[in-house]
């Protein structure tokens, strides 16, 4: 590995440790031409994912981007950015196990309306008024209806 202070081509590591996710190791190297040293991290390079869009664009499937949409559903609500990141992680996992390359962006709506529902209501009404483009009250008011009715049926209670 190339020396970031004197650019010389060969460094020696000194020290590996796997981080505490065991998805990337990190490396304490130091160079033998000027002696300074330096961090490295190494992890998988995963092959791209791409979503297939309603009119069948493909896009580049983006963390950062799903993290957004969650994010935005959770605003100003009680939830724990660990709760969240936790149901980005999964759902990134489930989908790169369940599809080589391309991946229906309807799929992963799914996905964070199913993470959503169980961690707080409000945000899986919030994103499913968004995701399923509601067109009026009624069908709004339909959603919140089966949302209470299966929490009824699995013994779950929400409060604001």
């Amino acid at each position: 590995m190339r020396c970031p202070y004197c650019y010389h081509n060969d460094s020696r590591v000194l020290e590996s440790r796997a981080s505490e996710d065991h998805a990337s190791i990190r490396r304490r190297r130091e160079c033998p031409a000027c002696l300074k040293r330096f961090t490295t991290y190494e992890k998988v390079e995963m092959a791209p994912l791409l979503i297939i869009k309603k009119d069948n664009r493909r896009e580049e499937f983006s963390r950062e981007k799903l993290l957004r949409g969650i994010l935005k559903a959770c605003e100003k609500r009680p939830i724990a950015m660990e709760s969240i990141e936790q149901a980005v992680d999964a759902i990134e996992r489930e989908i790169r196990s369940e599809y080589d390359k391309e991946v229906p962006a309807e799929r992963i709506g799914e996905k964070v309306m199913e993470k959503l529902r169980a961690i707080d209501a409000v945000a899986y009404v919030r994103f499913a008024s968004v995701y399923r483009q509601f067109r009026d009250v009624e069908t709004f008011a339909q959603e919140i209806l089966h949302l209470l009715d299966s929490e009824k049926i699995g013994g779950k209670k929400h409060e604001n």
